[in-house]
């Protein structure tokens, strides 16, 4: 179930990867500016407030209203989108057929700006995050594997429903990427752009929809990390712990994200539980990266991935 998290984030990775061909390093960003705006909406907190107090020397921090969790979910939605267009207006339709490291360099400019951008709009201080997901050990799930077991297995709620919510966003993505119209075009954009543009397929339109897709997946891992460790901006840091998930799972593979977050998560915790203690422990910090090194070295398409071949 730890895993299901880290799959998440990687959700967002792979969409930006299959319509660009880039990694984009600001999707850990994203997730937390989702999470921090969340909060902000459902606080009725005043965006900018500590720079409007410090420049006019007023003391305004809320509007005095909190918002329903659903509707500022909803109005988080619509922000992601409109991040999405501007991304697309000011940065990305100037990097058309530009080198993959050139859009690559600019996710990380995004990354920065959008991490200081949301400390800027909602305070740098540790936000807890409330929108009535059940936490706490499930008592049912307990008494099932003590019945059958002889001994209970203590399975956090919070995780149970992330790993049905990431089961339903792979679900629909894997549906939409196949058999829709605009899913196909994403795919043809992922394979040649000169050749998506040739026949009609407009690559501004497929980034903005496929930057405003990852920014709801963004927003879903934000919410899921939030409720469980609070909001705070080590949550940018997960997109690390993304990377070798999708080094499994295939940069390009939507189910594969999902696998390689499940192999990463229960790795780390098997490894730590066994192995650990007869070498010092803290192997969780390293075990997903050095799994990952071995999966470059032998299969460095990953499990689901394209393997590319290209002839000269």
């Amino acid at each position: 179930m730890a895993g299901v998290l880290y799959a998440l984030v990687a959700l967002g990775f792979v969409l930006i990867f299959k319509a660009s061909g880039i990694f984009n390093y600001a999707q850990g960003v994203l997730a937390l500016f989702a999470a921090l705006t969340l909060v902000g909406f459902q606080n009725g907190q005043v965006p900018f407030a500590h720079l409007i107090n410090a420049i006019f020397g007023t003391q305004i921090h809320e509007f005095g209203w909190h918002l329903p969790a659903v509707v500022a979910i909803l109005l988080t939605g619509a922000v992601m989108v409109l991040l999405a267009i501007l991304i697309e207006r000011l940065i990305l339709k100037h990097l058309v057929n530009q080198a993959p490291i050139i859009l690559f360099m600019a996710t990380i400019g995004l990354a920065y700006f959008l991490e200081g951008f949301g400390d800027i709009m909602w305070g740098a201080d540790i936000k807890k995050l409330d929108v009535g997901l059940p936490q706490g050990i499930s008592d049912t799930v307990e008494s099932v594997t003590d019945s059958l077991f002889g001994y209970g297995f203590f399975i956090d709620r919070l995780d149970i429903v992330a790993t049905v919510v990431a089961a339903l966003l792979v679900l629909s993505l894997t549906l939409f990427s196949q058999f829709t119209k605009y899913g196909r075009a994403l795919r043809a954009v992922a394979d040649d752009h000169q050749a998506a543009l040739s026949v009609g397929i407009s690559l501004r339109f497929i980034w903005v929809m496929v930057w405003s897709i990852a920014g709801i997946v963004a927003l879903v891992a934000g919410v899921m990390w939030g409720a469980k460790s609070g909001v705070q901006f080590s949550l940018s840091l997960i997109a690390l712990k993304a990377l070798p998930v999708l080094m499994l799972g295939g940069f390009t593979s939507i189910p594969g994200a999902i696998v390689g977050g499940l192999i990463i998560g229960m790795g780390e915790k098997l490894f730590e539980f066994f192995v650990g203690p007869m070498i010092g422990g803290a192997t969780e910090n390293w075990f997903a990266y050095v799994l990952a090194l071995l999966f470059l070295v032998f299969r460095p398409q990953g499990l689901f991935g394209e393997r590319i071949i290209e002839r000269v």
